[in-house]
């Protein structure tokens, strides 16, 4: 009775799959998580096809707008552009010029990347919606490597000039860890059938 079942109706707010399970223990909640690239609503074998569909659809959109009051707007890349100036005059002395500074969706086992050779500076979309300090400590680190090649004293020296560098690490360091742990069974949001 645990099997999953596609709804085919449904699609979450990526366009992932909508995966329901039945199960006899339950009798009164349904609850919805992420797990593997799907969304499964787990609901009670009971439920009718109606109240299946019914659910399933407010999960999802309980979920999106969860979702979407916990990630904060994206910042452009002319957003991005006016950061690193403010970084590099902040911490730099404005002595940093980078020719861009965009989103790259191809980062995705750095948090960024630069090369001084023509000034280009290219931030992992996975920093989008993570806290100011990290992305600006993220952006003094590629900002430094315009400046000095290497991570050895004199760049030490210099990405020591941002004072939340060793918090943001510590940020980014949790977030790597995190990302090759299972969700945990808590992560999942459950309601009870008879509320609305």
């Amino acid at each position: 009775m645990n099997d999953l079942v596609h709804h085919e109706q449904l699609s979450g707010p990526r366009g992932e799959r909508v995966l329901v399970r039945r199960s006899a223990r339950r009798r009164r909640t349904v609850s919805i998580t992420r797990r593997d690239g799907d969304i499964v609503v787990a609901i009670p074998a009971s439920f009718s096809a109606r109240q299946e569909r019914d659910w399933a659809r407010k999960m999802v959109d309980q979920m999106v707008a969860r979702e979407a009051r916990s990630t904060p707007a994206r910042r452009s890349d002319a957003e991005l552009m006016r950061m690193a100036r403010e970084v590099s005059e902040a911490h730099l002395g404005g002595r940093a010029h980078p020719a861009s500074v965009t989103w790259s969706t191809r980062q995705n086992t750095r948090w960024g990347s630069c090369t001084p050779a023509d000034g280009t500076i290219r931030l992992s979309h996975h920093l989008q919606g993570m806290p100011d300090y990290v992305v600006r400590s993220v952006m003094m680190h590629e900002l430094v490597h315009l400046l000095v090649p290497g991570h050895g004293p004199e760049f030490k020296a210099l990405m020591a000039a941002y004072p939340q560098a060793e918090k943001a690490q510590g940020f980014l360091d949790g977030v790597s860890w995190a990302k090759n742990m299972p969700p945990l069974d808590g992560d999942d949001v459950e309601e009870t059938a008879g509320e609305s």
